[in-house]
């Protein structure tokens, strides 16, 4: 009844809240250079799977199709810091699916090893049927609060400082971050 969709409305508004007060918090410790990584043993396939769980639902709340490829050669005991991990995967599929209105998103995760074989690299690549991005405001996303294409975006909640933390963290870890757009048809971060 109408006391369980307020309780449910309560707890959305708190949990879109607190997303907020972390991105905040998480973006006031890169400024100040104290955000650093917490390495340990972790599974990756219990990080997947959590991951894909909190996507899936919102995927489905929209009518999008996700479809993931996870490469079944990669090791799941990784070393690392997979809470960041975990940010990372979140905030770029979150905002595939934020951005896009019909069609897909598209998680692939392969892996990598180069010249040191206790090593690897993975390899994160996100695609969507979006809004796209215009070519000019590509190196505009990773600055901190500056949401792009005001008229098409004004309805997107959040604090816009998502891919700012992204790729703060996606340096630390030593990666880079690649995104490739067509405006109106779809973009690719990888």
């Amino acid at each position: 009844g109408p006391i369980y969709e307020y309780a449910s409305d309560i707890r959305s508004a708190g949990n879109t809240l607190l997303h907020i007060i972390n991105d905040i918090l998480d973006f006031s410790k890169i400024e100040s250079g104290q955000l650093e990584l917490a390495p340990k043993n972790y599974d990756l396939g219990r990080v997947l799977k959590d991951v894909e769980n909190m996507i899936r639902i919102r995927a489905d709340q929209k009518g999008l199709e996700f479809i993931t490829q996870i490469d079944e050669q990669l090791p799941n005991d990784l070393f690392g810091d997979n809470v960041r991990v975990h940010q990372i995967m979140v905030n770029i599929l979150n905002n595939g699916v934020k951005y896009t209105r019909h069609g897909s998103v598209k998680f692939t995760l392969t892996g990598e090893r180069g010249d040191d074989p206790s090593l690897i690299v993975l390899h994160i690549t996100v695609t969507d049927t979006g809004i796209g991005i215009h070519a000019e405001d590509i190196p505009k996303l990773f600055k901190s609060f500056s949401r792009i294409d005001a008229k098409e975006t004004h309805n997107i909640e959040g604090t816009g400082l998502g891919l700012a933390i992204t790729g703060r963290l996606i340096e630390l870890m030593g990666g880079r971050v690649e995104v490739t757009s067509t405006y109106g048809t779809g973009s690719t971060f990888h």
